[in-house]
């Protein structure tokens, strides 16, 4: 079985774990345009010691190419853990991030998210240029 048979997707209306892609749906070639990314927009993700999201991956597939474009890697390294116990440090990161990123062709912006408990999950929005 590949690993892109273990990536999971759904609504993220009804899901925690999927990525939320917030973008125009539209853009013109070659401007840039503000990219957010975050988790938990509708059902709140847990963001413990115990059950976080690790990192968010940004990816641009344009229409009619063979490849897809790594765009950007968001890490969240603190989730309150300290010498004290899991959940009493002084620092926890949210799972979101922003980018802003230019495209000279329509195509699709893909979203991978990594749960430590429930693994990978992804969403895409089309993107088009005009």
């Amino acid at each position: 079985m590949g690993l892109s048979e273990r990536i999971q997707s759904a609504d993220w209306k009804t899901e925690k774990h999927v990525p939320v892609i917030e973008c125009p749906e539209r853009v013109k070639a070659d401007e840039l345009f503000e990219v957010k990314v975050s988790l938990g927009k509708e059902i709140a993700h847990p963001n413990t010691t115990e059950h976080h999201i690790r990192w968010i991956k940004i990816f641009f597939h344009p229409d009619g190419e063979k490849f897809t474009y790594d765009v950007a890697t968001f890490e969240f390294n603190a989730h309150g853990e300290a010498v004290a116990g899991a959940n009493q440090g002084p620092v926890w990161t949210h799972h979101a991030g922003v980018t802003w990123m230019k495209i000279n062709k329509s195509g699709t912006i893909h979203a991978l998210a990594y749960c430590n408990i429930h693994g990978l999950w992804e969403s895409t929005k089309v993107i088009a240029v005009g």
